[in-house]
């Protein structure tokens, strides 16, 4: 069984002392049969209290203030975790048979919010598009994979043309992003044809070179596949989720998992910096290079007294850390 080691640090730098600084962390993994915590040590600047509570989706969130002047807030998250093989669908029961139990759980609460595709200006012309991708006559699991793969297969993974608020209809006519944005359109297109389908924040962990999203967060999906359960499917990478991804946080789209966000009052110039560094295992290269963050974002905005009551926001774009 697979045993990973995750140091994610995130920090932010202003350039003069904010106040009344809320926080919300979701850094902390979706235990199951399939994922086992060895240890979790999370370290914060100051020491603050930080309360938790389970979300909705089942979440673990964790929250914390800070209201005394301060020019920096580290996160520091080091993480052991041993992950299992899946155990990959038997797929018995005939096409009509898993189609009619999709068509069942549409007023169901537990899955309403993962069959729910989000409004779109190109609805028409996708929903087009998947006739000539999808056939009703196979099962759900293989049209899921085939969607997958369409993605992988007809978007490029390129840096830096979108962010975390892209919506599905300018992914669709890029035709690019990163990790994010692949999640996001295969999550509309299973929506689209009554697949139930959650967004997954978490981290990939290769064992060999040139996996998308590794040494970073990453994104993916979970497909509800019938008389089976949720399974994993990472377009990025076109690969079904097995022991080699850690879960983080599950939801309907990246703004119900983002690992860290919250608000300050202050200036809003500021420097995030994000790390994460994932040891697999593997026997160390030789003559390493230093680690470097894998994103840093500066913000510059006019500095501002502290008693000025302006708000601002603490936000860890994952879909930037992505870039890599």
């Amino acid at each position: 069984m697979p045993f990973y080691k995750i140091k994610h640090i995130t920090r932010y730098a202003y350039a003069a002392p904010v106040i009344d600084c809320a926080n919300q962390l979701m850094i902390y993994p979706l235990e199951d049969e399939r994922l086992t915590v060895k240890n979790h040590d999370v370290t914060i600047s100051y020491n603050p209290d930080v309360a938790f509570f389970t979300d909705y989706f089942g979440n673990q969130v964790g929250v914390f203030s800070m209201i005394s002047p301060h020019s920096e807030l580290v996160i520091d998250s080091n993480l052991e975790v041993v992950t299992t093989p899946i155990q990959f669908p038997m797929d018995e029961e005939t096409a009509d048979e898993q189609w009619r139990n999709l068509t069942s759980l549409r007023h169901d609460v537990a899955y309403m919010d993962f069959l729910t595709p989000e409004t779109s200006k190109l609805q028409d012309e996708i929903q087009d598009s998947l006739r000539g991708i999808v056939n009703g006559d196979d099962k759900p699991l293989k049209n899921a994979l085939v969607l997958s793969e369409y993605v992988y297969d007809h978007f490029e993974y390129r840096q830096g043309v979108t962010n975390v608020e892209t919506p599905t209809e300018e992914i669709w006519r890029l035709r690019a992003g990163v990790c994010q944005d692949f999640a996001h359109m295969l999550l509309y297109m299973l929506r689209q044809v009554g697949i139930p389908a959650r967004y997954v924040s978490g981290y990939v962990c290769p064992k060999q070179e040139g996996v998308r999203g590794s040494g970073a967060t990453h994104a993916w999906v979970e497909a509800y596949i019938p008389f089976y359960g949720w399974l994993g499917l990472d377009p990025t990478n076109n690969c079904i989720v097995s022991d080699g991804h850690v879960r983080m946080a599950i939801g309907r789209n990246f703004s119900d998992c983002t690992p860290i966000k919250g608000t300050y009052k202050g200036t809003g110039a500021h420097t995030l910096t994000v790390s994460v560094h994932i040891d697999n295992g593997e026997p160390a290269k030789p003559a390493p290079l230093p680690e470097e963050p894998v994103y840093v974002r500066e913000v510059e905005q006019p500095i501002v007294p502290i008693n000025s009551y302006r708000k601002y926001v603490n936000w860890e774009q994952q879909q930037q850390q992505q870039q890599q």
